[in-house]
Order: structure tokens, then sequence, then C-alpha cells
């Protein structure tokens, strides 16, 4: 990803909190809330622009959740 608004070292620290089991629900539904929630960075009536910041948050958040779950599963089979 280029560099810009979400900096490799956001993302790391967005990655830190996610993988994180005391913080993972409040980063998870803090997500959710700024999905929901009018209040934007770029308000989502602004073309394109308002778009792309909800857009880059729910692909992290969707990575990062799947990731979580891929590495569970791993971790499962390989215990049995």
């Amino acid at each position: 990803m280029k560099k810009g608004l979400f900096t490799p070292a956001i993302m790391g620290w967005y990655r830190q909190l996610i993988r994180n089991t005391r913080y993972r629900w409040v980063v998870l539904l803090g997500t959710l809330l700024y999905m929901i929630c009018p209040l934007d960075l770029a308000p989502d009536w602004i073309p394109i622009l308002g778009w792309i910041d909800d857009s880059v948050l729910v692909t992290l958040a969707v990575t990062e959740v799947t990731q979580l779950l891929v590495d569970r599963r791993r971790d499962f089979f390989q215990t049995r």
C-alpha cells in the first residue's frame, strides 16, 4: 500500500490492537460504530473521498479478523 493517510505505522498499530485480546472487541466495536456514525473523517456525501476512508477501514478490519480466525483454526488442528 502506498504511503499516505494510512501509513504502515498506523496499519501496524491497528493490527496490534486487534491481536491484543484485551482490546480486540473494543476496537471492532469502535470500527463498527465509525461505519454507522454519520460523523466521519471524510463524510460520505463527498464523492469518492467519503467512501475511501470507510472502505479502507472495513478492508483492514475484515482482513485482520479473517487472519485471526485462520490462525485459531490452524492452532486447533495442530493440537489434535
